[in-house]
Order: structure tokens, then C-alpha cells, then sequence
């Protein structure tokens, strides 16, 4: 059982990983609506604004798992490994 000063440590990085999350995503709305006006103000044509949306998008995602889902995966394969050692599966 975790102690409660090491309870406190894995909420502190559980909250730096969300709060590095909330900046990223931030970033990446401002910087593709940057990119999405210069498009649009220097007359339209192709929308290449599209290729940094997505590719960009998928770091976000990714971030976005391990900030949100990351935590528990690792608790359920270290549940896992914990069980294979000790020799009950």
C-alpha cells in the first residue's frame, strides 16, 4: 500500500503530465488557427493547412493517451507482471 507522501508524488506527476497536455493542446489550436487565416487571407487554393493539422494532431492524440490512459495501462501491466512473478498465471 503506497504511503501517503507517495500518493502525493504520483498525483503531482499525474497533474504535470495533464497540465503539459493542456499547453500542448493550446499551442496547437492557436498555431493551426494561425496557419488556417494565413491560408485563407492570401486567397484559398490548395488547403495545405491540412497536412500540419494532422500530422500534428496525432502528437496530440498521442499526448493526450499518455497524460489521460497512460496511468492506467502502466498500473494494469505492472498488476500483470506482478501476478506472473509471483507465479499465479
Amino acid at each position: 500500500m503506497p504511503t501517503d507522501e507517495e500518493l502525493r508524488q504520483i498525483a503531482r506527476k499525474s497533474a504535470e503530465e495533464k497540465v503539459g497536455f493542456y499547453i500542448h493542446f493550446s499551442v496547437y489550436i492557436m498555431v493551426n488557427l494561425l496557419l488556417i487565416t494565413i491560408w485563407y487571407t492570401s486567397g484559398g487554393g490548395f488547403p495545405w493547412f491540412i497536412f500540419p493539422l494532422l500530422g500534428w494532431g496525432a502528437g496530440v492524440v498521442a499526448h493526450y493517451i499518455g497524460a489521460f490512459r497512460g496511468q492506467v495501462y502502466v498500473e494494469r501491466l505492472a498488476e500483470e507482471e506482478y501476478r506472473r512473478l509471483k507465479g499465479k498465471d
